[in-house]
């Protein structure tokens, strides 16, 4: 391994570089208590990969968003947000990924069923997002987040 490649190796332990990860899942809209299928793809960028495992990350935040004057009181322009939910799920143990080598994992995640779902509100929102990641040293590789829905029965 030359000079170079210990220098990209360093730059892809802090940026997360060292592989390219998506997520797919299945149906459109989760449901509480039922589960959601998920696929996540990581493809090295070059060197191999000795991962911890593969997971997804869920979270939900509320949002709440008032216009100054909104509420017909001389009200101030308030934004504010609070985290209702947080989990990550295995969906696969600890792997190797050959350089610039592709791989597959299928599994699901069920959320609780008392989670809220996402709402949609001229002064509110309630957002649901993922991501797939694969664990190493240094900055996980992530598809980033991504919005979802979820919805109720």
């Amino acid at each position: 391994m030359g000079f170079f490649d210990k220098i990209k190796g360093a730059v892809n332990a802090v940026t997360g570089g060292a592989a390219r990860v998506s997520i797919e899942w299945q149906p459109a809209t989760a449901m509480p208590g039922e589960p959601l299928q998920v696929r996540i793809t990581a493809t090295s960028t070059g060197g191999a990969i000795n991962s911890g495992g593969v997971f997804v990350d869920v979270r939900s935040t509320e949002q709440l968003k008032i216009r100054e004057n909104a509420l017909g009181n001389n009200n101030p322009s308030i934004n504010h947000s609070n985290q209702t939910f947080s989990q990550t799920f295995q969906i696969a143990p600890a792997f190797q990924l050959a350089p610039n080598g592709t791989m597959q994992w299928d599994g699901q995640i069920v959320l609780p069923p008392q989670v809220q779902p996402t709402y949609d509100g001229p002064m509110a929102d309630h957002i649901w997002t993922l991501q797939g990641r694969i664990e190493m040293t240094g900055n996980d590789p992530d598809s980033g987040w991504l919005t979802f829905r979820v919805g109720t029965r």
